[in-house]
């Protein structure tokens, strides 16, 4: 099974995306854990994305449609995988459905974690409270602020896209995670 996590910047993807792993060995495929390890390992990638990264604007489609082609051809995407930050384009949402058409399979399921962005800013804070005040230079409430704006912008039109194609399943992203891990298997049930 191939499975979104959709929401905004904070809304606990990556959370739900590895309980995902752990309870269903779907890998967790994150572009931006992906990104992140080029840029501290230095590579060309990472150094090209950082300054990007940084501003919280989104890296170029080619380079992330790439990431994730690569990585999904890996032994443990056979049973599928949770695609965590990605897509967050429609152009991005076309290459993933024709990356995965070309190899047999298709996007089954999209979760969007809904969540008020009053509690994301919170969420930064306290994580950065939580780090004795040190933040990634991407996870910072200035930061984060640009990336809500570009999610709503660019990310946001994809619920109708998936809507439209009758894979959209919204779960409520304020619960406990336990709740939202719950309300999430619930969904996965039905669909299965």
């Amino acid at each position: 099974m191939n499975l979104v996590l959709f929401g905004s910047p904070g809304s606990g993807k990556g959370t739900q995306a590895k309980i995902l792993q752990e309870r269903r060995g779907l890998p967790q495929l994150s572009t931006g854990d992906m990104l992140r390890a080029a840029i501290t390992a230095g590579t060309e990638l990472g150094k090209r994305c950082k300054a990007i990264m940084d501003s919280g604007d989104l890296v170029p489609d080619e380079v992330v449609v790439g990431i994730i082609a690569e990585r999904y051809d890996q032994p443990d995407c056979a049973n599928g995988a949770v695609f965590d930050g990605f897509p967050r384009t429609i152009p991005q949402a076309e290459a993933l459905d024709a990356m995965l058409k070309n190899r047999g399979r298709k996007i089954d399921l999209v979760i969007e974690l809904k969540v008020d962005d009053a509690v994301l800013l919170q969420r930064v804070e306290q994580r950065i409270k939580e780090s004795g005040g040190v933040a990634r230079a991407d996870d910072t409430p200035e930061t984060l602020k640009n990336r809500l704006a570009v999610y709503y912008k660019n990310t946001a039109p994809l619920l109708e896209y998936y809507k439209k194609q009758g894979k959209l399943a919204t779960v409520d992203g304020m619960a406990p995670i336990g709740d939202v891990t719950a309300a999430i298997a619930t969904v996965l049930e039905k669909a299965e």
